[in-house]
């Protein structure tokens, strides 16, 4: 007996050795009209870019032309990253480069590599390699303890004793600290003061100011012996576009100079906003906007282009930006509208507004939001948490932590609410319930309920959706048109095509009584 069972669990281990349980990756690739034109077996692909399409099959990275047939090998065995042109492989912990294009840059002997758009600083240790796309030259530049591309595309390099500029006629050269702060220069600090440096490593404004910051942009605010300046740094130049003895402040985000202690000046990064006496105040309300507030009680709106959106108007507390000739207006605890001139059109009675769109606005009424009107007549009854702006005659409202979408005669468009709903940037709306997602048109048309885990638009009349960790394609009308039964779908859209991502079952491999091998599906 025991002679019998010794002989079936020899049998049985031969037939397990005899299986390839690896499961490997095949595509059905489709033409835009979803016909079946190719098939691939036996791969891994995917897009680094609409044009840039890689196989990393058994960890053999390979670059692939329209039909997905290899062109190129890389060495490595991973892509660690892909900022264009630039394509970072990973092969035993170390790093390399290529060019998008295909050409090796840098084997994969490195620890770390920083890119930029023409160039590359590749790390082995603490010696730095150095790779300019103009002149194809891949060079060391020595050893230092830490070192960076600057925005401007020279390289900062920290040594023991300070900073130095490897790039630059002098490398050897110490500074007390370099920054790389804009695209055109770098923020130098030596003993004699603050400079800019730009990207060959010469200085365009030489360190002698008492101090220098860096604003947004090629704009920086310096000063020195009494003296305030708003520069302008380029490549080539730094041009110091404003200067002036009075004192000019950075408060809150907004520029402004003080004549004698008061304040008369908004500013911009180069030069004069605003010149107007008897200002008290000015409170930036966002990157366009600005309160302006005048020791006479008014108040004005002033734009980023230095253009009153509403004069200063008495009886107003603050203004709020505004479209269609109406602008939100605060007075004491409530709110209302104003137009250009400064004049309540709409009485201050609510207690929050909104901007108009589509001729309506947002309005807080009783602790709930509305709607109403240019006239101020209100046409949708308060009743929501939250009311957002129209678009496409479509509002997105939340009410009891839910939200929904309401025409303009206030109806609302879904028969039930959902716990969110978005926006997108191609006008569409993302719903979601219950971690699923789902989607609906600009026309308020609901396509799919928030049955999914993923949603996506790719293109008119392709939605891939993802459920059970399946892809598939539904056209806008909610239809299938490709099962909800794939591992990914990938839209190649420079190659016009669409590939379908399955797994290969394993193939058993057996012996029959003569020895034979016979193949069939696990």
């Amino acid at each position: 007996m025991s002679t019998v069972i010794g002989k079936w669990a020899i049998a049985l281990c031969l037939f397990l050795v005899s299986i390839d349980f690896t499961q490997a990756q095949m595509y059905e690739v489709y033409n835009p009209q979803l016909e079946l034109i190719q098939k691939i077996n036996n791969d891994h692909i995917f897009l680094l870019s609409e044009s840039i399409r890689v196989s990393d099959k058994d960890q053999q990275i390979k670059l692939l032309n329209r039909n997905y047939e290899p062109f190129l090998e890389l060495e490595g065995s991973s892509i660690y990253q892909y900022l264009s042109p630039w394509i970072l492989v990973e092969k035993d912990g170390k790093l390399g480069a290529y060019h998008e294009y295909g050409e090796q840059i840098m084997k994969p002997q490195y620890d770390h590599i920083d890119t930029r758009y023409n160039e590359l600083l590749g790390k082995k240790g603490n010696i730095f390699y150095h790779y300019d796309i103009g002149t194809k030259i891949l060079k060391s530049l020595g050893s230092f303890q830490e070192a960076e591309i600057a925005k401007n595309g020279q390289i900062i390099a920290r040594v023991p004793a300070g900073y130095q500029l490897p790039l630059s006629d002098n490398p050897q050269r110490i500074y007390q600290h370099l920054e790389s702060s804009s695209n055109g220069a770098i923020l130098s600090h030596e003993t004699s003061g603050y400079g800019l440096i730009n990207r060959h490593g010469d200085y365009i404004l030489e360190p002698i100011l008492d101090t220098l910051m860096h604003l947004e942009k090629e704009f920086f605010f310096g000063y020195n012996e009494n003296q305030y300046m708003l520069i302008k740094a380029t490549e080539d130049d730094a041009e110091i576009k404003y200067s002036s003895y009075h004192k000019i402040a950075l408060e809150n985000d907004v520029i402004l100079e003080y004549i004698h202690g008061r304040l008369r000046r908004i500013m911009k990064n180069d030069g004069i906003l605003l010149d107007i006496m008897g200002m008290a105040d000015v409170n930036r309300i966002d990157a366009d906007h600005y309160n302006v507030y005048f020791k006479n009680g008014k108040v004005g709106l002033l734009d980023s282009k230095g253009v009153w959106q509403v004069v200063p108007a008495d009886s107003v507390t603050s203004i709020l930006p505004g479209k269609e000739e109406r602008y939100g207006a605060l007075h004491g605890r409530f709110y209302g509208y104003v137009n250009r001139a400064g004049k309540w059109v709409i009485p201050n009675t609510f207690e929050g507004t909104g901007r108009f769109s589509e001729g309506l606005a947002a309005v807080k009424s009783a602790g709930a939001w509305g709607y109403i009107d240019k006239h101020g007549s209100m046409v949708i009854t308060p009743q929501y948490d939250e009311a957002d702006e129209f678009h496409n005659g479509l509002a997105i409202v939340k009410k009891g932590g839910k939200a929904n979408l309401i025409d303009r005669n206030g109806k609302e468009v879904l028969s039930s609410f959902y716990q969110h709903i978005a926006r997108s940037d191609d006008h569409y709306y993302i719903t979601e319930n219950e971690g699923m997602f789902g989607m609906i048109d600009p026309n308020g048309k609901e396509i799919i309920s928030p049955t999914f885990q993923s949603v996506r638009r790719e293109g008119y009349d392709r939605i891939i959706v993802q459920r059970n960790g399946r892809f598939g394609i539904i056209n806008e009308a909610g239809e299938a048109l490709l099962p909800v039964y794939y591992q990914d779908i990938i839209i190649d859209n420079s190659a016009q095509k669409i590939l379908a991502e399955d797994l290969y079952k394993p193939i058993v491999t057996e012996e029959d009584e003569k020895g034979k091998k016979k193949k069939k599906r696990g």
